[in-house]
């Protein structure tokens, strides 16, 4: 029963990587879509060169850091309990992998390719694992302290705050040394919109997204006796309640419709397994609207050029998330309890201190030892010819 038990788990979590490595390619289409024409081809190349780099980074630093594991050991250690700690290693690799998913969707356009291969493997090396171990490791004695201080530990079952939240403050550090696009802003207060190029492939992103993301918040339980029908069910209503408020505060705009889904599921990651689902759904709800209410202001008033809208997408939803466990997490609102709302502010507080901290420091060396973005000339002929010396489509399809 043992050996069938250790088959199940590595069985079970095995999907769940494979379904979390699927969302990579709906950050990829959502990307594309969003961009214009002559970035598109740049959106997808990212997104595949940057998971190959995270894995080599991961593997051979990250994870070590995180949890104390490393790879060296011969093929007949790895393969103990039918080699479980390598199918964990491949389901986290694919959290760990969307932190440069994540900010690329909001530094597009106008970054340069080498520097943020750079920065990913720099991020998924020693950045992303170090706050990652304090949380679902215990590393460095925060949890305990948390625990100590606030009367229950940090929760992010999922990684509202781990994964979504990092990301998307990281993000906000790349986009702010970058700077707008070239026209988007003027000085006299002149917006030039760019709208998405192609509303089927950011709603195919959007989609494949979502379907993959139960694999994402359901197997984070990482054994097959841990899995409860309950992180699904609420996983759903949190989806349904972004999508349904994003649709009425957006006016219909199918841009935000399609990432009302990806914003309540990004806010109930965190406390997925501990909410009752109208919890749930009301989380989900506000992060639907608040998506849509913060990318309009970060846009328009702030004149913050994030492209794909990440840091309000990931950053601020996921850092309502965490404190969205604390409020329906708890038994007064139906939650099973174990939570603390104070705790919950704590450790969101501090996973948007060190992805600050960490975004400033990496992407500001980069800029400074070898620059970040194109050059103007380059930025208007577009990513895909400047850096890739191909269009997305024959030069006849586009006239």
């Amino acid at each position: 029963m043992d050996n069938y038990q250790a088959g199940s788990d590595v069985l079970f979590i095995l999907l769940g990587a494979i379904m979390v490595l699927a969302m990579h390619s709906g950050f990829a289409f959502l990307e594309v879509g969003t961009v214009r024409a002559k970035n598109q081809v740049n959106a997808l190349v990212k997104i595949i060169t940057d998971f190959a780099m995270s894995t080599i980074a991961y593997f051979f630093i990250g994870f070590s850091i995180a949890y104390g594991v490393d790879f060296f050991s011969g093929a007949e250690v790895l393969s103990q309990k039918h080699g479980y700690e390598l199918v964990k290693f491949f389901f986290l690799l694919t959290f760990a992998a969307a932190i440069p998913a994540i900010i690329s969707g909001g530094i597009a356009e106008r970054a340069r390719f080498n520097a943020q291969l750079l920065a990913t493997f720099v991020l998924v090396a020693a950045v992303y694992p170090f706050f990652e171990g304090m949380v679902w490791n215990g590393n460095y004695g925060v949890q305990d302290w948390i625990e100590a201080t606030f009367g229950a530990p940090f929760h992010d079952f999922a990684g509202s705050i781990v994964v979504h939240a990092m990301g998307g403050w990281i993000a906000l550090t790349a986009v702010l040394l970058l700077g707008p696009r070239h026209g988007r802003y003027s000085k006299d207060g002149v917006m030039t919109a760019h709208p998405p190029s192609s509303i089927p492939f950011l709603a195919l992103g959007a989609w494949i997204l979502s379907v993959g993301w139960f694999g994402f918040n359901v197997m984070s339980a990482q054994t097959i006796d841990a899995v409860s029908g309950l992180v699904a069910a609420n996983s759903l209503m949190a989806m349904v309640g972004g999508i349904l408020a994003a649709l009425f505060v957006g006016k219909n705009d199918p841009g935000f419709v399609h990432n009302g889904p990806l914003a309540g599921l990004v806010a109930v990651c965190a406390g997925s397994d501990v909410m009752h689902p109208l919890g749930a759904l009301a989380t989900g709800a506000v992060a639907g609207a608040l998506f849509v209410w913060l990318f309009t202001l970060t846009q328009n008033r702030w004149r913050i050029d994030d492209v794909l809208g990440v840091w309000p997408l990931h950053g601020l939803c996921g850092a309502w998330g965490g404190i969205a466990c604390g409020i329906f997490g708890s038994t007064a609102l139906g939650g099973l309890g174990g939570v603390s709302l104070p705790a919950q502010l704590a450790g969101t507080a501090l996973g948007i201190g060190i992805a600050l901290a960490g975004g400033f420091l990496v992407y500001g060396v980069i800029k400074a030892m070898i620059g970040l973005r194109l050059d103007q000339e380059q930025e208007f002929r577009g990513a895909d010819l400047s850096i890739h010396n191909i269009a997305a489509s024959p030069e006849y399809d586009r006239q």
